[in-house]
């Protein structure tokens, strides 16, 4: 395992005993163009370079406050194709959410009825496609999405989390565990 790093570091986080908190950045966001002609690369983004399929699996708990507030799991090739998945908090309900970009940002959600106090993310990347799994209780997973993202034989692989709107919010993660075949 290599070493982890920051892309965008926050200025408040913590990492002891496997568990990573968070102060997400305020106005920061990853998204490129699509529908809302903005682009932004400034969320906070905790990684590893990755070589080859991996899965990677968190538990995710945020404090989910403002409009777009997000966070979970990113696999990133560059600022123009990158996957992010999540919680994402819009109109006062948490959504599983996922955006896939390539050059332009696509959005996918599922409304949480219920606010779940947690996530438990699953990702498998198996050559060029990535597979996101979620669960409300971390034992049962569905699959949210599957993706063709890259054909890059490094990506970065991590921890996402960014407040668009707000001035951020507390994260935490969880259980953080990358393992390859």
């Amino acid at each position: 395992m290599t070493q982890m790093q920051w892309y965008n570091k926050p200025s408040t986080w913590n990492e002891q005993a496997g568990v990573i908190s968070v102060h997400a950045g305020a106005k920061t966001d990853f998204w490129q163009k699509t529908h809302y002609h903005f682009i932004r690369d400034n969320g906070n983004f905790y990684y590893q370079e990755v070589k080859g399929d991996f899965t990677v699996k968190v538990k995710v708990i945020g404090n989910y406050q403002a409009l777009y507030d997000q966070a979970g799991l990113m696999v990133r090739e560059n600022e123009n194709t990158w996957l992010k998945c999540g919680i994402e908090y819009v109109e006062g309900l948490q959504n599983i959410s996922a955006v896939v970009t390539r050059d332009y940002s696509d959005w996918s959600v599922v409304p949480l009825l219920q606010p779940s106090t947690a996530l438990w993310l699953h990702l498998q990347r198996r050559a060029e496609t990535i597979e996101v799994q979620y669960s409300l209780d971390g034992e049962n997973y569905q699959m949210l999405r599957l993706t063709y993202l890259s054909h890059a034989e490094i990506l970065q692989v991590g921890l996402m989390c960014a407040s668009p709107q707000g001035e951020g919010f507390l994260v935490v993660f969880e259980d953080f565990q990358l393992t390859q075949p």
